[in-house]
């Protein structure tokens, strides 16, 4: 009800008192809320990086037509001249990993992390390389370091969490 004794309708704001506080606040919750993290390593951190440097944007051609081998050569090129970013450590630690070549995907992730220690993405997928190499308490460690950086769900949380629970489940050669 407002002070003049007229009913306010549904939907009828433009007379509410503070309507614009409200709307404001709500607006940035939704906001907040809705902020979707995607596929963490192609959320870069400073997307002007890839296009200013044509390796850079090569290599996430790559990345996307899953060459790995390309991916990784232009990543590398591009972190020649740019070897503090850390999404592109990221991108190299992840082409590797998919290439099967653990240790420099290790490198790269170890690198990223150092640059970004709050890196979603190489905390995901580092934890998901140890989980390759064998090791869960590695791949625990980061899950743990992800739910301190995740005060909402995140999907580097849920993803890795769900590849620890699909590795728990998996049989292990002399494990029976």
């Amino acid at each position: 009800m407002i002070a003049t004794g007229r009913v306010q309708m549904p939907g009828d704001e433009r007379n509410r008192p503070g309507q614009w506080a409200g709307r404001f606040a709500l607006a940035t919750t939704i906001a907040v809320l809705n902020v979707s993290p995607g596929f963490a390593v192609e959320e870069d951190s400073n997307p002007q990086a890839s296009a200013r440097d044509p390796d850079y944007a090569a290599g996430k051609q790559a990345f996307e037509s899953r060459n790995w081998g390309e991916a990784v050569k232009r990543f590398s090129r591009a972190a020649l001249r740019d070897p503090d970013n850390a999404d592109l450590q990221n991108y190299l630690g992840f082409s590797y990993r998919k290439l099967g070549q653990l240790e420099p995907a290790f490198k790269h992730y170890h690198r990223a992390l150092a640059l970004n220690p709050r890196h979603r993405g190489a905390h995901e997928y580092i934890g998901e390389a140890y989980l390759m190499a064998g090791n869960l308490a590695g791949a625990q460690k980061h899950l743990e370091e992800l739910r301190k950086i995740c005060l909402l769900p995140c999907e580097e949380l849920g993803d890795l969490e769900k590849a620890i629970a699909e590795y728990r489940a998996k049989p292990r050669a002399g494990t029976r």
